[in-house]
């Protein structure tokens, strides 16, 4: 396990945050980087828990040069520790993993084969599958669908991205605290004006769900962060932000005692109609639009 930086760049450096992570998902994430069929990588890995020694040990297990390893003194907080990662990395492309992820053995190797024939391209994201339950999460391919989609939600999958490293070199784009637990979104809509988005249609990762996910112990935090992410969205690209206004579907029901259904209210662009139980037409509205 090497300390210290190497004289010879690699190709990707892969960034690996760590908290409190338990051991068997550790070992599976080191590993299915340590097997990858393109092996120009250095395993960049950021302990945020201090006080948690056992996660050394683990570490330290392995003897492969391409990891380092790095220990925050204090804890910094994913967003902060991202930023840290980017800042060590060496790599010309960044590949982002979660502590509780698997990458697929060819994920770099089709990453960076893309990245190489695509030199517009900047952020690269795949489909995955969950684990236990193996659902397949969706994400659009070219790059306006990824923008129209990024007005509303994260359509790129984040532990399955790789980024090039002169982007955010050029643009000084970060993580940013103020929108965790979706300071992934808000990066993405940072660099909407600046390169080219593209998700490759392979399972080349495997998320995680259980207990620990952020998505299932910061409900109420993740919703704040969208709302304001969106805001974000609509500032960074306004004409994107109206396009997606005028095509997006939105269906939002209502029930009473929260049995009972009641109102479905149904927006398409600046169209809305509600409808009684569902299916009785009760109004529609129509917003015009001053351009």
């Amino acid at each position: 396990m090497s300390t210290a930086r190497e004289s010879i760049a690699p190709v990707v450096s892969v960034l690996m945050p760590i908290y409190n992570t338990p051991e068997a998902y550790l070992r599976e994430g080191i590993e299915s980087v340590l097997n990858q069929t393109f092996a120009d990588f250095e395993l960049l890995i950021l302990n945020d828990s201090p006080g948690n020694t056992a996660l050394d040990e683990i570490v330290a297990s392995y003897t492969d040069s391409r990891i380092r390893y790095i220990r925050n003194e204090v804890n910094m907080g994913i967003s902060a520790s991202r930023n840290k990662l980017l800042d060590i990395a060496t790599g010309e492309f960044l590949a982002v993993l979660d502590h509780d992820d698997i990458c697929a053995p060819t994920r770099l190797e089709k990453q960076v084969d893309y990245m190489r024939k695509h030199p517009k391209v900047g952020v690269l994201g795949t489909q995955a599958n969950s684990r236990p339950a193996g659902k397949i999460v969706r994400t659009p391919e070219y790059d306006i669908e990824i923008k129209l989609a990024l007005m509303w939600g994260c359509s790129v999958i984040h532990p399955s991205s790789m980024i090039r490293r002169s982007v955010l070199q050029r643009t000084a784009a970060r993580y940013e605290a103020h929108y965790s637990p979706a300071e992934d979104h808000a990066l993405w809509c940072r660099l909407i004006p600046h390169t080219r988005f593209h998700n490759l249609q392979e399972e080349l990762l495997t998320y995680r769900v259980h207990k620990g996910n952020t998505t299932r112990t910061q409900a109420e935090r993740m919703r704040i962060a969208a709302d304001a992410v969106r805001v974000l969205a609509e500032q960074t690209a306004p004409g994107l932000y109206k396009e997606y206004l005028m095509t997006a579907r939105e269906v939002t029901r209502i029930k009473l005692f929260g049995i009972i259904p009641f109102l479905k209210i149904e927006r398409t662009g600046y169209n809305r109609k509600v409808s009684l139980f569902g299916h009785l037409p009760l109004y529609s509205t129509r917003t015009s639009i001053k351009m």
